[in-house]
């Protein structure tokens, strides 16, 4: 199977989200994941779309494979589970919180990959609930890469536990020194879209960002941690990244890249609100706790 054959069903299952929706709440006592583990055998990474995924992100076209991208692949395999029946929180409104991916080895671009999707945990948050979405890809039986995701349905939590407090701190975050200025276009989630096959509707057009609550539309959390892995010294030898989003990003707009002279730490800001914050090690390195 092709890379661009995983992203086939992506628009069914948006269309199947904006239909089964209304018909889950999120925060139902009880609630339980699907126990499903998508998976998709013999992915090929096609050439055509790899070089225009690294060219709107800002990676080298002859470069080893984007950190994020094995995500892309597997991003069609989460919406399906997730649009699925049993699955217990309603895919519109979702936010994407914070993504963790490792690289155990870098996949070489002409070996066939086996991605699995599952939903490894179901948590209460201090602004609702909150899904663990992992992906997995293997060559020939390896674990050669592995992402973690947090998912936010955002709920009324009047009388949740203590537990349910847990979630991003409302904290200052401390300026890290300023690298790069980017100027980001109007188009950029369209653009986006379609390379990455994530047309979702608070991305495409101020109007249909407006219908989920958004002024204009919003740049996509991973082109942002791409975009700013791309800029880092020497991508290709970084194998972990931890990222938060703390806040959309309303196109257009011009935002800061910042990193701190260890360049292990990085902020994505823009009049003085952080988007994204994040920090990552290279092959060999310890990751940061």
């Amino acid at each position: 199977m092709s890379a661009t054959a995983t992203s086939r069903g992506l628009t069914a299952s948006l269309v199947r989200g904006a239909v089964t929706s209304p018909f889950k709440r999120a925060g139902r006592p009880g609630a339980a994941l699907p126990a499903d583990r998508l998976v998709v055998r013999d992915v090929r990474i096609a050439p055509g779309p790899l070089a225009s995924y690294s060219r709107i992100c800002g990676f080298s076209e002859s470069g080893p494979l984007p950190l994020t991208y094995p995500h892309v692949l597997g991003f069609p395999l989460a919406m399906r589970l997730m649009t699925g029946r049993s699955f217990p929180l309603p895919v519109v409104g979702l936010v994407h919180t914070w993504i963790e991916i490792t690289r155990h080895r870098a996949p070489r671009l002409t070996e066939a990959i086996e991605l699995t999707v599952y939903a490894d945990e179901l948590s209460p948050h201090r602004r609702g609930t909150e899904v663990t979405m992992a992906t997995e890809a293997r060559s020939g039986g390896e674990l050669v890469w592995e992402s973690r995701s947090g998912y936010l349905s955002r709920h009324s939590t009047r009388g949740a536990s203590p537990a349910a407090e847990a979630g991003l701190p409302a904290l200052p975050v401390a300026e890290l020194p300023a690298v790069a200025e980017w100027r980001l276009p109007g188009d950029l989630g369209r653009r986006y879209g379609a390379v990455s096959g994530d047309r979702n509707p608070i991305h495409l057009y101020p109007l249909t960002a407006r219908l989920f609550g958004f002024p204009r539309a919003i740049a996509h959390g991973m082109w942002t941690v791409a975009r700013c892995l791309a800029e880092s010294a020497e991508p290709g030898r970084i194998s972990y990244v931890r990222a938060d989003f703390r806040a959309p990003v309303l196109l257009p707009a011009t935002v800061t890249y910042a990193v701190d002279g260890a360049g292990t730490a990085f902020q994505l800001r823009s009049g003085g609100r952080v988007h994204l914050t994040g920090s990552t090690a290279r092959d060999g390195a310890q990751p940061r706790s």
